[in-house]
C-alpha cells in the first residue's frame, strides 16, 4: 500500500500517516491532489513508469522484432517496447510466422531505422546481435547500452537441408529470446 501524508508532521501508525489529514492508498499516477483540512496543493509523482527498452539489431527484421512481441505480450505493464536496426532490411516471414505459431502476432511490424526514434529517452539499449553491439552509436543522457547476443536465425537457415530445420533454427530463437524477455526488467541489474 502507498501513502501519501498532506500534514506537516506525519505520524506513521502501522504503515499510513494519520492525524486527520487526507490518506491516498494504492498506485497513484500523477496530477494534483488537495488537502482537505488546508486545502494545499500536493503534486504527486508517478508512481511507476514503464521502462523504455530498445531491442536493436543489424535489419530489423528478426530478432529485434522477436524481442519486442515477447516484450509486448509478457511485460506491457512495466516496459515500453521498440525495436530497430542499424540498416533496416524489411520484416522476416518466417520470423513472422513462428512468433503467429506462439500467438504473437508481429505480422503489422514494419522494419525500422534506428534514426527513427530520435528524441526518445531509452532507459535500455539492448542489442541482440554482434554486429548491433559493435556498430551501436553512443546514447546521451542516462540510457545504457547492454548486449545479449543471440544466433543469426537467417544466417543459420542458410545452412539448413530443408524447411523444418529452417523453422527449427527460428523457434529455437525465438524460444531463448522469450526466456530472455521474461526476466526483463531483473536480468538488467548491474
Amino acid at each position: 500500500m502507498i501513502c501519501f501524508c498532506l500534514n506537516l508532521v506525519p505520524r506513521i501508525v502501522n504503515g499510513c500517516c494519520h492525524a486527520g489529514v487526507l490518506i491516498i492508498s494504492g498506485s497513484v499516477f500523477g496530477g494534483k491532489v488537495t488537502d482537505n483540512i488546508n486545502n494545499r496543493k500536493v503534486q504527486v509523482m508517478k508512481h511507476s513508469e514503464k521502462l523504455k527498452i530498445l531491442f536493436l539489431c543489424t535489419g530489423n527484421s528478426c530478432r529485434s522484432q522477436m524481442a519486442e512481441g515477447w516484450a509486448r505480450k509478457f511485460k506491457s505493464d512495466s516496459i515500453e517496447p521498440y525495436s530497430a536496426g542499424i540498416e533496416p532490411h524489411g520484416l522476416d516471414p518466417i520470423a513472422v510466422k513462428v512468433m503467429a505459431e506462439v500467438g504473437v502476432d508481429i505480422s503489422n511490424n514494419r522494419s525500422k531505422h534506428l534514426d527513427d526514434f530520435k528524441g526518445v529517452n531509452f532507459d535500455f539499449v539492448i542489442t541482440v546481435c554482434d554486429h548491433a553491439h559493435e556498430h551501436c552509436p553512443i546514447f546521451s543522457g542516462k540510457t545504457r547500452v547492454l548486449h545479449f547476443g543471440f544466433d543469426d536465425p537467417p544466417r543459420l537457415a542458410k545452412q539448413a537441408a530443408n524447411e523444418q530445420e529452417v523453422l527449427d533454427i527460428y523457434r529455437r530463437v525465438r524460444d531463448e529470446i522469450k526466456a530472455f524477455v521474461e526476466h526483463l526488467p531483473d536480468n538488467l541489474a548491474e
